[in-house]
């Protein structure tokens, strides 16, 4: 059987064929788009098939955004995605879907070791709930519950919940950011947007300067990709600090969602920030803020932590999600 997949972000789409034979599947093609570049998913796609040549008998696609009855308007690009309209497009019976971090949470099962780093190297509840969180252009969040024969994820939107700040610098953070932008959510300071927010922040309050060399960086290219790299490699007080802030901020959400959802079975960060910043969430501070909940710490230190490496985690969920009989 061929599959086309899917995984939709803000910054990249990534498309692939696989063969699949029973539950295992197989990738024969993959390109990847700048998602910008394009005024709708069905226009990368057609490129995709008129390139490939090749018409897939299944198609699932993990997108970044709610997907309800079938379509999707997502909050990082202008476009709305219909599954009738892509079905018509492939000429398939149907094409599923689904929230990118429930096609992430399905490309779990398929990895490997050399696909994570630890974190929290502690031994997880093989049945127990786990739950990811992904920084990337935006900030998803997901939970999958144990059905008896496997994990089963489920869709969620809590990268866009209420911004919870925990101490005085942080309650500045949020009348700083509220006089922008109104309502803050988590996506705010947790994504590449958001480290951008914190940097402007922590430099508008007059305690460290930029570095020129730095503020020119910003300006040429990806700016939360220019702070983060001047921060891991020592050449900026001021981004890294910035990054320190980040790192804290990652942690005690991530430690929010592992109490929502009473994940024994472990956390996992997806997206594109956390592989590039390893050294940081290794560092003391993310632990610190995972943990910090109180009467409930001692279950935090017992939660594994562990980073997604692979990129293509989502795209092979996507495919995965395809050949379930019951999706």
């Amino acid at each position: 059987m061929l599959i086309l997949a899917g995984d939709i972000g803000g910054t990249t789409t990534r498309l692939a064929l696989f063969e699949a034979d029973g539950t295992s599947i197989e990738a024969i093609s993959q390109d990847n788009y700048p998602s910008r570049e394009y005024g709708s998913l069905a226009a990368i796609v057609q490129s995709f098939v008129a390139r490939h040549g090749r018409k897939p008998e299944r198609a699932s696609f993990g997108i970044a955004g709610p997907v309800r009855e079938g379509r999707v308007q997502t909050p990082n690009l202008p476009w709305l995605v219909d599954g009738r309209d892509l079905a018509g497009l492939l000429g398939v019976a149907r094409v599923a879907l689904i929230n990118d971090l429930q096609a992430n949470a399905y490309g779990i099962p398929l990895l490997k070791e050399v696909d994570f780093a630890l974190i929290n190297p502690t031994r997880p509840d093989p049945t127990g709930n786990i739950a990811v969180i992904s920084a990337g252009t935006g900030l998803g969040e997901t939970m999958a519950v144990w059905d008896g024969r496997g994990h089963r994820p489920f869709p969620s939107e809590g990268g866009h919940a209420d911004f919870a700040p925990r101490n005085e610098l942080e309650a500045d953070l949020l009348l700083h950011l509220r006089a922008e932008h109104g309502r803050v959510s988590y996506e705010r300071v947790i994504s590449g947007p958001g480290l951008v927010n914190l940097y402007r922040f922590l430099r508008d309050r007059g305690h460290l300067d930029e570095t020129p060399e730095v503020a020119a960086e910003m300006q040429q290219r990806d700016p939360a990709a220019a702070i983060s790299r001047a921060a891991m490699e020592g050449r900026c007080p001021l981004c890294s600090q910035t990054l320190d802030l980040f790192v804290s901020l990652y942690g005690a959400e991530a430690g929010n969602l592992a109490l929502r959802t009473l994940a024994t079975g472990g956390i996992y960060l997806g997206g594109g920030i956390a592989p590039k910043i390893i050294e940081r969430l290794r560092g003391p501070a993310f632990m610190l803020a995972f943990t910090a909940k109180g009467r409930l710490s001692p279950l935090l230190e017992t939660i594994p932590v562990r980073v997604i490496l692979n990129d293509r985690t989502a795209l092979l969920g996507a495919g995965r999600y395809a050949l379930l009989d019951d999706p």
